[in-house]
């Protein structure tokens, strides 16, 4: 089981977390939302709950509770520029279908 980040999502949390000037990593999820059943949750993690799975790429701590691993296994967590839209894409190798809008998928 594994999350990996590309060197510029890695690059993109270290610079929000020294000016945020606290946190450990940050942490990913899945929760029940959309059209399409499920929606990525990432937020700052400021210490590891229990049951917490953690990976470290290019310096970063990644935490993930165990029922949202079984969803993002093997799961690439990039950051993007694309004209005038920059953000995190989630290169999720389990989904099986995305919503039009891309805010929420299947497995």
């Amino acid at each position: 089981m594994s999350i990996t980040l590309t060197e510029a999502a890695a690059k993109r949390v270290k610079s929000f977390i020294a000016s945020r000037g606290a946190g450990m990593g940050i942490r990913l999820g899945v929760k029940t939302s959309g059209c399409s059943g499920m929606a990525y949750v990432l937020e700052f993690a400021d210490q590891q709950d229990e049951g917490d799975q953690v990976f470290e790429d290019h310096g970063v701590k990644v935490l993930i509770d165990s029922k949202s691993l079984l969803y993002l296994d093997g799961t690439e967590l990039d950051y993007t520029k694309e004209g005038l839209n920059e953000g995190f894409k989630f290169n999720n190798p389990n989904v099986k279908d995305a919503c039009g809008c891309g805010e929420s998928f299947t497995v």
